[in-house]
Formats: C-alpha cells, sequence, structure tokens
C-alpha cells in the first residue's frame, strides 16, 4: 500500500510517504510552525515523489488526537478534503498510539544492542502529551512482543494530572517507558527505579507501519476506515476559548 501519514496533533507538523509499512520520505517542520502554511507544500512533495515513484496513494492516515485543537483541525480537515478528492480511503490513528509506536521502536533499536531484552518485568510504554500544568493525555500499552513492535492499549486514553502516587501500581510490576512533550515535567515526580523517560514522539515517520497495519485490519473487517463525512478529530477535552482582552470584543 502506499499511505500519506499526517501528524499536525503537536507543536511539530511532519508528513512521511510509506510505501509497504516504510517511509521513503519524511518531511518535518525544524521548529513549532503555522502548520497551516507548511502542510500543503509538505504534501505537494509527498505527491510529486509518490509520481516519481510511479506509485498511486490508497489512503491518507492522520494523527486524530488528542492534541492541539487547531492543529487537528487543520490535519484532519486536510486528510479528508485529499480523500475526498481523490476517491480513497481515510485512516485516523490515535496520537498517543503513534508516540508509543515510536516508544517502541527505540527500545527495539536498544535492545538488539544490549542484553536488555531479557528484564524480568513486562514492558509499558506511555505516551504523555502536554495538557498544561501537571496534566498529560495519556494511556498504557504493553509491548508483548519488541522484536514485531505488537502493542495493546490497557484501558482508556485520559487526561491525568500527574504527581508521585501516579502510576505506582503499574511500576510494582512493569519497566514504565514515559515519552511525549508532556513527559519532561514528569521526571521530577516520578522517580521509581523502574520509570525510565525514554527518546519517542509523534511524528509521521512512525506512522508509516502503523497506517499499514490499519489499513490490512480494516480491508480484513478487524477494525474500521474513518468515514471521510463525518470523522471529528479526537479531543478529549472540550475546546474553552480564551476571553478576549481587545476591547469591543467582550
Amino acid at each position: 500500500m502506499t499511505i500519506l501519514n499526517i501528524d499536525t496533533s503537536g507543536f511539530i507538523c511532519s508528513v512521511s510517504l510509506g510505501i509497504d509499512g516504510r517511509p521513503v520520505h519524511v518531511l518535518t517542520s525544524p521548529q513549532e510552525v503555522n502548520h497551516a502554511s507548511v502542510l500543503p507544500l509538505y504534501i505537494q512533495e509527498m505527491l510529486n515523489k509518490a509520481e516519481e515513484l510511479e506509485k498511486t496513494l490508497d489512503a491518507v492516515a492522520v494523527a486524530g488526537g488528542p492534541g492541539s485543537y487547531t492543529g487537528l483541525r487543520i490535519g484532519v480537515s486536510t486528510a479528508k478534503g485529499l480523500c475526498y478528492g481523490l476517491g480513497i480511503k481515510l485512516i485516523a490513528i490515535d496520537t498517543t498510539e503513534i508516540i508509543a509506536f515510536s516508544i517502541a521502536s527505540n527500545i527495539r533499536k536498544a535492545f538488539c544492542s544490549t542484553a536488555s531484552a531479557n528484564q524480568s518485568l513486562p514492558i509499558l510504554a506511555c505516551p504523555m502529551i502536554d495538557a498544561r500544568r501537571m496534566e498529560v493525555y495519556t494511556a498504557n500499552y504493553e509491548l508483548s512482543d519488541v522484536q514485531n513492535l505488537i502493542l495493546e492499549r490497557e484501558g482508556e486514553i485520559e487526561a491525568k494530572i500527574i504527581n508521585s502516587d501516579s502510576f505506582a501500581e503499574e511500576l510494582k510490576t512493569h519497566h514504565i517507558y514515559f515519552a511525549g512533550n508532556g513527559s519532561e515535567k514528569c521526571k521530577s515526580v516520578i522517580t521509581h527505579p523502574n520509570a525510565h523517560f525514554a527518546e519517542g514522539s509523534s511524528n509521521a515517520e512512525f506512522m508509516c507501519e502503523l497506517s499499514e497495519r490499519h489499513y490490512v485490519n480494516a480491508v480484513n473487517g478487524e477494525e474500521g476506515f474513518a468515514d471521510i463525512a463525518y470523522y471529528t478529530p479526537f479531543y478529549l477535552k472540550d475546546y474553552i476559548a480564551a476571553q478576549s482582552h481587545v476591547k469591543g470584543l467582550h
């Protein structure tokens, strides 16, 4: 399959072209930018690359949230427009799953060079998306097969306020690898020896294999494609607009 992957769920915009689950071209903004201005340029470059490789898109995959409200709206609306115009499928992937997959990928790389794959405790990948102050959007993903990157989410994605007791029970029985733009602020709070702050982020590069898996699962009836007309981002929490301080706009 040839799939265009879009991630605008965070501060950084990234787009990738995946063929049979492997990234053949990836673009990531070098800094926090206006997604609306850079995303069309990145997509055009991906379409040019697909044409160069004589490939036709089978689907567009988008990071569906949780994350930045504005970023999610831009990414999802762009993905839906492409799918409608090209007559192809839409795949929506939870942002936490993308981060968890990036954590797992980096763990596999580390295990290939060390003997740490023989750890006595099972592993949880725990993505953390910054939700301001000491709150994060998070979920636990059990990494049951390191080599094949088999992840299974335990429980629901939730907004969680982090304190010294967070993940206390899970840390007794698992090694937990935390990553994402919300993990840095948690380092001083979660200090259990089984807690590891790892490399991992939401990036379209890590979506290539995931979107391929989702496509195959949808074709096999194990899950569905997203509805191009009715799919909306997974915001998790309702958007609360800030009050304007401009005179006359109260």
